[in-house]
């Protein structure tokens, strides 16, 4: 490369946490001249979803001291957190829980120091929505929703979690995520939640905020709630041998013994599970893909329940609330939604034998979680797919990549890396800030050394 031609930046589309800590990461290990571009559609950078709530009983579902954006100062945020007194942290046996609004305060911050670090500025905001890649000499164009252009070297696809189809459709559907669009509730009428998991557990809360007084009623297949968390310390993993990983009947058979011998000796479940962490790749990995794909439908509501776990205030609201009766959690699917002009009639088929449950709801909210790849309506990965750029990885849950993050298409692959939600199927443990935390700073090395082998050659 000629010294007087500027290094093109590497680009960063998303700015949650995902984003966020790569684009942190990108700045650490790139050379002074090569700038980051960090490209997001909401106002807000460094928050994303998760953490743009001002909610304070939006609680993180993962102790503080989980939390730290760098691996390697494991302690950063709750040093931040003792700083920066906020409302709304809990301190309970179990570990302390700060809200999600709190946390998204943290990651701006770090945000602002790198843009505000002395010397050449090295991270630039695009706020605007970013619609296409366009190959271009061993790099891209990128292209946004506003007309603007960037000549880029790379880019890590960092969108976090995807929406899902939203179905069945309903113009009474809300976005649990944006309480503003809910209109005035009345108590007279239910709320339809569909999905039992964390987001469930934060709508109710949203709800409750804003006033509403009547019933709810959550649905998911299995009509599984989060556990809650409980003082644990992680046991240790387990030898699994060949033949527990045959099958997913063999592993199940051989993580309850494994329950059922630290019970024995006074240890909790949640000790189990949390030994399991280091390993679950690994283990997803050993696994054939048909039994994969059993996982997937009949066992993963319940990993799900058992490892990502809810704060204690959190779990307690919940049960308060059904013990009560202002909360009713059902097992079952939505058949039909039929919108009538201030309400929506609902057709409820409970699992198992039982005969179609109907009710009037006076509106829907989606808290059913993470949309896959494969039905994703985001312009910028339908282009990418559509050029062979990328493609839909194991089971179309996330997108295809190679062990170095890059994504895989069907042109093969080249300069776009992925990580976090848009993982999964390759990896089964990344969604989490932990695990995210360690992607963002491998990727930035591999980034960092695929450019200097371009630039060497």
């Amino acid at each position: 490369m000629p010294a007087t031609e500027p290094a093109l930046p590497i680009a960063v589309i998303g700015a949650g946490f995902s984003g966020t800590m790569a684009a942190l990461q990108l700045v650490s290990a790139l050379p002074p001249q090569r700038p980051v571009l960090l490209c997001e559609r909401a106002e807000a950078f460094g928050r994303g979803l998760a953490y743009a709530t001002s909610e304070p009983a939006h609680l993180l579902n993962l102790r503080a001291a989980n939390m730290s954006a760098f691996s390697d100062r494991p302690h950063h945020f709750e040093a931040w957190l003792a700083g920066h007194p906020s409302d709304g942290v809990q301190r309970t046996s179990a570990g302390t829980f700060a809200p999600r609004g709190v946390y998204g305060r943290y990651l701006s911050e770090l945000l602002r120091q790198a843009i505000t670090a002395e010397g050449l500025p090295r991270l630039r905001l695009v706020n605007d929505a970013v619609t296409d890649l366009e190959p271009a000499g061993g790099g891209f164009v990128l292209r946004t929703e506003g007309g603007q252009a960037h000549r880029v070297a790379g880019a890590v696809l960092a969108a976090g979690n995807l929406a899902g189809p939203g179905e069945p459709r309903s113009r009474h559907r809300v976005d649990p995520w944006h309480p503003e669009t809910f209109g005035r509730l009345h108590p007279h009428l239910p709320v339809l939640i569909i999905g039992t998991g964390l987001t469930m557990v934060d709508t109710v809360a949203t709800l409750r905020q804003r006033g509403f007084s009547g019933r709810i009623v959550a649905v998911s297949r299995r009509g599984l709630l989060p556990k809650m968390h409980a003082p644990a310390e992680a046991r240790a993993a387990p030898n699994l041998t060949t033949r527990d990983l045959a099958s997913l009947t063999m592993l199940l058979v051989r993580i309850r013994r494994e329950v059922a011998d630290a019970r024995a000796t006074g240890v909790d479940w949640r000790s189990v599970v949390d030994g399991l962490r280091p390993v679950t790749d690994f283990i997803w990995r050993s696994l054939p893909p048909p039994e994969r794909a059993r996982f997937l439908r009949h066992l993963r509501p319940f990993w799900d329940v058992h490892r990502h776990r809810t704060a204690p205030p959190s779990a307690e609201a919940i049960a308060a609330e059904i013990a009560r009766g202002s909360l009713t959690v059902l097992a079952g699917r939505v058949g039909t939604i039929v919108d009538a002009e201030a309400h929506a009639a609902v057709t409820l088929r409970p699992r198992g034998a039982g005969q179609p449950v109907h009710m009037d709801v006076q509106c829907v909210l989606d808290a059913t979680g993470i949309g896959r790849v494969s039905e994703t309506e985001d312009p910028l990965l339908r282009r990418l797919m559509a050029r062979g750029l990328v493609r839909p990885g194991p089971f179309g849950l996330g997108l295809d990549a190679g062990s170095d993050y890059r994504a895989l298409g069907t042109r093969g692959s080249g300069r776009l890396w992925t990580l976090g939600p848009l993982l999964r199927g390759v990896l089964w443990e990344c969604i989490a800030v932990p695990d995210i935390r360690n992607q963002a700073a491998e990727i930035a090395a591999l980034v960092a050394a695929d450019l200097d082998r371009a630039q060497a050659a």
